[in-house]
């Protein structure tokens, strides 16, 4: 059943998903607006590009955080509006919020409506709905960081890693969870056009996180 509590829900999701770190951060402690510079995008990817590790670092954390606060508000909403904690309602839920956060963060309302690619929140989402293949999307990134020094690669690879470990290694009986975990790989593919067209010609940006500056 939609309830007012369901709908407010939403909409603080996607305020939440709203909140432009990357600019502001970039704004108040460099002076400067991310998307316009680098790849043009307000996401920790390029924040590590324009401003380096400490700000992309601080972007990316923070992106995470939004993404899992706004699935976990299916926690206020009660449970006779979602349902049993495992059960089919209560994760369909979590999903639209999460969802609706990643919307937030593509094109928030603090920002023009100009925002990032959405991974951070996206991981963010699925730390809320299923944690063990977050764990596994996070050994991708960082195997795949450590070895290759792409963050857009870390994160693509990451990405596609939620559908296969939920499918193979853990065999979710949740339909939707399956389904969404297909539209991660569609909506990476999307947002990631321009840096899969780089990483083929071997332009794209490289950042090492254990270099020093001299």
């Amino acid at each position: 059943m939609i309830s007012i509590y369901s709908i407010s829900a939403l909409i603080i999701a996607y305020l939440f998903g709203s909140i432009p770190t990357a600019v502001w951060i970039g704004q108040a402690f460099y002076g400067i607006d991310v998307r316009e510079y680098g790849s043009g995008n307000a996401g920790a990817t390029n924040t590590f590009r324009v401003l380096g590790k400490k700000a992309g670092i601080a972007v990316m954390i923070l992106d995470i955080l939004k993404g899992y606060t706004a699935t976990n508000l299916a926690y206020l909403i009660g449970l006779s509006v979602t349902g049993p904690q495992d059960s089919v309602q209560f994760v369909n839920y979590q999903l639209a919020l999460g969802v609706t956060a990643v919307m937030g963060h593509l094109f928030p309302v603090f920002a023009g409506f100009r925002g990032g690619k959405g991974i951070a929140t996206l991981f963010g989402m699925i730390l809320a709905v299923h944690t063990g293949a977050a764990l596994i999307c996070v050994l991708t990134f960082v195997l795949v960081l450590l070895i290759s020094k792409y963050v857009s690669l870390s994160s693509i690879l990451s990405g596609f890693s939620f559908p296969l470990s939920v499918i193979f290694i853990f065999q979710s009986p949740i339909r939707s969870v399956v389904l969404y975990g297909m539209c991660i790989c569609v909506l990476i593919l999307v947002t990631h056009q321009k840096n899969i067209e780089r990483l083929l010609k071997g332009k794209e940006s490289k950042v090492d996180l254990f270099k020093r500056k001299e």
